[in-house]
């Protein structure tokens, strides 16, 4: 513990954002870091706890608490107050293996156990997130990041099916283990959800591929383009590789279940997309300017407006149109923000749940998650823009309206659980149907596990969650000894840190088998 009085002489202070109104004339981060000085500060406020219930990611209630991937949260909060740099990245890297990614999207589990938020009263938890974010960029930019090529080679061969998070862990795990690893990525680019799924005012592309291209460095080989169990051959993998791990995520979508779905044309061409396919699309148009940038020498290239007229080239129309966003988690807060971006004339985010409580309830107390309402970016550029909150709760799609093929507007209802016959069911509240005008839909409304035909293609099991089934909760190893799993395609669709910690245990019970 740096200072004993820290938690006393500073309030929490996070890296803050850019005004709503401001930081929508863009595709770029938005999140200002602090100076030295006060990050040093706002480290000095980790107390060191006897129970550091921060780093634990202990099962409370049937729900876990803490860092998955354990982190030594007060170590390295230690290290960061004497500005000890390099000693604080080593520990952060020690149970982190991208924290360039944490730092960015993850919702900060640890942040919401943190012994200093256990009250109303206190000045609020340890910026845990965002000292995380300061310690790896920092050492990025001082040169500590080096290539860390292993001095020998195992002679073992292992494939990894996905660049995910997951995917992208395990690789880099095995690779550390002296493994000769072969990532395979359907996309053009490695990264996953973290390239495709999250926008870039999110999480900058160029961070994510900061992170290939070291691991490239370190002797991990990348294919692209390989869509594995279609146009790359399952058997041809098994047959060339000692073992290999499945981390194709669990990118089966719910479809929207409505009246009227069956009339529209498919995709853009109707007004109907699946979340992930609209972000995947715009994230594409920005990595194009971005090369065209780059190309003619200009840094006014990658504007909204030319993203915008990127997209419509490829016959998908935002700018003026009535969005309408089915979801009212994380993605769907990203389609708003991006809606938003590309100047669309409306966004209206509907949310099946109720509205959560703002301050927890008394079956939600401290060290668990709190079920409290947030406002994240999008929904904050919302108000700023249109002047009220884009969500609507308890609510959901009844029936679309459609010309020629093409969306019109939606019929809405709101809903409610209740108990029917000893079975809680969710039920229509009667006379509460609206008309909203609409020109497409971005369901975000979740997944249904993974897609089949990997699985398929490699003749593994999935489970009623769509998930594949594994020898037990703990195990990685599928019904084939050569063949692993994990991330979301072996515990269901969940946060990049989930996956990334899911990869390096898997990586382990890999490495294990290998060398037995």
């Amino acid at each position: 513990m740096g200072k004993t009085t820290g938690f006393m002489e500073y309030a929490r202070k996070e890296n803050g954002n850019f005004a709503p109104l401001e930081r929508i004339t863009n595709f770029k981060e938005f999140h200002p870091f602090l100076d030295d000085k006060a990050r040093r500060e706002q480290a000095s406020r980790c107390m060191n706890c006897g129970v550091p219930m921060c780093q634990s990611a202990i099962r409370l209630a049937g729900m876990v608490t803490g860092c998955p991937l354990h982190n030594y949260i007060p170590e390295w909060n230690d290290a960061l107050y004497k500005g000890q740099y390099d000693m604080a990245a080593w520990r952060l890297l020690k149970t982190s293996s991208f924290p360039e990614f944490t730092g960015r999207v993850c919702p900060a589990l640890c942040e919401k156990a943190c012994n200093l938020g256990s009250t109303e009263s206190s000045d609020g938890s340890v910026t845990i997130h965002d000292n995380e974010l300061y310690i790896i960029e920092h050492a990025f930019e001082s040169g500590y990041m080096k290539p860390e090529i292993p001095k020998t080679r195992s002679g073992k061969k292992v494939a990894v099916i996905g660049s995910g998070p997951s995917g992208l862990a395990a690789a880099d795990w095995l690779n550390r283990r002296g493994h000769s690893v072969t990532v395979y990525e359907r996309e053009d680019r490695a990264g996953g959800l973290l390239m495709y799924g999250i926008p870039n005012m999110k999480l900058d592309k160029k961070i994510v591929e900061r992170r290939i291209n070291l691991m490239k460095e370190e002797g991990v080989n990348f294919i692209f383009n390989a869509d594995v169990g279609r146009t790359f051959s399952a058997e041809d993998i098994l047959n060339n590789y000692d073992a290999l791990a499945l981390c194709c995520g669990a990118k089966k979508a719910r479809p929207l279940s409505a009246s009227g779905v069956e009339k529209l044309l498919p995709a853009e061409k109707g007004g109907l997309m699946f979340a992930v396919d609209f972000l995947t699309r715009v994230t594409k148009s920005v990595l194009s300017l971005g090369e065209a940038e780059k190309a003619f020498g200009s840094d006014l290239v990658i504007t909204n407006k030319n993203i915008a007229l990127s997209l419509e080239k490829k016959g998908l129309f935002i700018e003026g149109k009535d969005v309408i966003v089915l979801g009212g988690g994380d993605t769907g807060n990203d389609c708003t923000g991006t809606a938003i971006r590309l100047g669309a004339k409306s966004v209206t985010q509907i949310e099946m749940m109720p509205k959560p409580p703002l301050v927890r309830s008394p079956d939600n107390p401290w060290p668990q998650w709190p079920k409290t309402l947030k406002t994240d970016y999008g929904a904050e550029e919302s108000i700023a823009k249109f002047g009220h909150d884009p969500r609507v709760f308890k609510t959901t799609i009844k029936e679309v309206y459609s010309e020629g093929g093409k969306v019109t507007g939606i019929k809405t209802v709101q809903v409610e659980f209740r108990m029917v016959d000893g079975v809680r069911k969710l039920v229509e509240i009667e006379g509460s149907e609206k008309e909203l005008p609409a020109d497409l839909i971005l369901v975000a409304a979740g997944f249904l596990g993974a897609e089949e035909y990997p699985a398929k293609a490699f003749d593994v099991e999935l489970g009623q969650r769509g998930t594949v089934l594994s020898e037990n909760p703990s195990s990685y190893a599928t019904k084939n000894p050569k063949i692993f799993t994990a991330g979301d395609m072996h515990r269901g669709q969940s946060l990049v840190v989930w996956a990334i910690s899911e990869g390096r245990e898997c990586a382990k019970q890999i490495d294990e088998w290998l060398m037995r």
